[in-house]
């Protein structure tokens, strides 16, 4: 069985506050879970986060505390959560007295990154970066992705009437069935697998429906025969192998919207292929679009996955 963990970045709806909408899943086959966990876990450890959840976004934050301390990055960890929050306690109150819509949005910024500011900048760059790096190095697993630019996506000649978030379910389910279908022929073996989610009351019952009715009739593109139940939703706070996938789709909105490839071209190594075509992550957008996700549909010189 392959336990698929899928999380999102950017908002569905047209506006919103993004130019895209990402939706991710990580396959981890179960008998590399422990591996998976353990791995995460001993990084979390070094930097002292073994408590913390991996919000990618938040720990990618420059903190204005940190720089208005001497030496910061000299001081003992002990020593720098101790002068951060002195200073945040004086902004809090600050605001407190004169601007009650900045100061409830101060504190849920800093309720955020709490568990963040006994780390510089730099390492928490390290950090996620090591994350990143060890994503891309488990060569037993599979990601897959949706990555939509909201510009170019036309409700109106959507003639299957789908919004954004149902087609990036609907094809995170389809490329997760086609994988296991694949891998149960060449292992002659069937497998199945299991999605599980970011717990959120809203996504869960419209996902929860979509399943069902995958289940009854298939998606667009295929039957569904390996992926059992509706999918699983979990609390991210609580399950690491969740957060994990906060950091590939943070990687990913991130190169799609302004062409930062660090972490993209980490976790991109893990992307589903089909001989040398990338073919579990997609880029909708313009058909001109160049990027490294558009460009991998077609060339031949990427070296394909293989399982162990």
């Amino acid at each position: 069985m392959y336990l698929c963990y899928v999380d999102e970045s950017g908002t569905p709806e047209i506006p919103g506050n993004s130019s895209h909408f990402v939706l991710a899943g990580v396959a981890i086959p179960i008998w590399h879970w422990k591996t998976c966990e353990t791995d995460i876990n001993t990084i979390k450890q070094k930097y002292e986060l073994e408590n913390a959840e991996i919000h990618t976004g938040w720990l990618l934050r420059k903190y204005i505390e940190q720089n208005k301390i001497g030496n910061f990055e000299k001081l003992s960890y002990t020593q720098r959560i101790t002068e951060v929050a002195k200073l945040r306690n004086i902004e809090l109150l600050t605001l407190q007295r004169k601007n009650s819509k900045a100061y409830k949005q101060t504190k849920k910024n800093y309720r955020q990154t709490q568990s963040y500011i006994h780390l510089t900048f730099n390492q928490r760059i390290a950090f996620v970066e090591e994350i990143a790096t060890t994503i891309g190095n488990w060569r037993f697993a599979r990601l897959f992705a949706e990555c939509i630019d909201k510009i170019y996506f036309n409700p109106s000649k959507n003639k299957r009437n789908q919004n954004i978030d149902e087609q990036a379910f609907e094809q995170i389910v389809s490329r997760f069935e086609q994988f296991l279908s694949i891998t149960s022929q060449d292992a002659k073996t069937k497998f199945y697998g299991m999605l599980i989610h970011d717990n959120n009351e809203t996504i869960a019952k419209r996902h929860t429906n979509l399943m069902k009715t995958y289940h009854q009739k298939g998606t667009f593109w295929t039957q569904i025969d390996h992926i059992i139940e509706t999918p699983l939703f979990v609390n991210s706070e609580l399950t690491s192998m969740i957060q994990i996938v906060d950091v590939c789709v943070y990687g990913l909105r991130r190169y799609v919207e302004n062409n930062e490839d660090k972490i993209f071209n980490y976790i991109f190594k893990r992307a589903d292929r089909k001989d040398t075509t990338v073919v579990g992550v997609r880029h909708f957008t313009e058909k001109k679009c160049t990027c490294n996700i558009c460009s991998s549909h077609s060339l031949k010189n990427i070296v394909p996955n293989h399982l162990p």
